[in-house]
């Protein structure tokens, strides 16, 4: 049994919806939708969250997560990469003796991801004795019908490729990430510094859980969306 430990990102500082990761979403703090699914999953040895806010650290200990440390303000920006998040996270643990095989990023504003999510993301990774697996979703435009714009205002295609009048369901499948699971080997991460290395495994979600809430407009669909779900679905997990 491989060891994960799961690490809840989430900073105060949020332009588009101030105070996102605390803010009630269909009934509960965004963040609280993330901390139970992984609260109910066996697989995972470890849930930490990292923020550099106290009101997020203690809601997150209020709902029975860990916050060990408090993430440095030169972490906490709004262009601070996310790879750099984690490993501060890694080297905190390792320095206070802990040595998770794997390290699972769980960002907040993935709020439709489920506990199954979680566990099929992990036996992917067992099966495999894979470096890396992430959740993707079925590309909701495929890259072969996108174009680009030149600068005098014309189109052309974004990706050259000769399809004709191929319908959309006879194109190669293409999948795009939907930052909902990044699980990765401690090791990789540290000296590879991405989240997709080489031999990266994929794990599909539908469209339906993976959503990503990060602007208003997400946030007024995703919680119609979630109150809808809740009265057809009352276990979510």
């Amino acid at each position: 049994m491989i060891k994960v430990v799961a690490v809840i990102t989430a900073r105060g500082g949020s332009k588009a919806i101030p105070g996102k990761n605390i803010r009630l979403f269909a009934g509960k703090p965004l963040i609280a939708w993330t901390m139970e699914v992984a609260q109910a999953c066996p697989a995972l040895d470890r849930i930490i969250v990292s923020t550099d806010d106290e009101k997020i650290a203690s809601v997150a200990r209020q709902w029975g997560i860990e916050v060990p440390f408090m993430r440095p303000a030169e972490l906490s920006k709004d262009d601070s990469p996310h790879i750099h998040v984690v490993a501060h996270a890694l080297r905190w643990m390792e320095a206070a003796g802990y040595f998770p095989d794997y390290l699972m990023l769980l960002q907040p504003t993935s709020p439709f991801r489920t506990t199954e999510d979680i566990k099929r993301a992990i036996m992917i990774a067992e099966d495999h004795n894979a470096t890396a697996v992430v959740s993707v979703q079925q590309a909701e435009h495929h890259p072969y019908l996108c174009k680009r714009m030149l600068d005098n205002g014309q189109l052309t295609d974004f990706v050259s490729a000769d399809i004709g009048y191929l319908r959309r369901q006879d194109l190669p499948q293409a999948y795009a990430l939907n930052g909902a699971i990044y699980l990765n080997k401690r090791e990789s991460l540290l000296k590879d510094q991405t989240f997709i290395p080489e031999g990266t495994f994929a794990y599909v979600m539908p469209q339906e859980r993976s959503m990503d809430v990060d602007t208003p407009w997400d946030w007024h669909i995703g919680e119609l969306l979630m109150k809808d779900y809740l009265k057809n679905d009352q276990n979510r997990k």
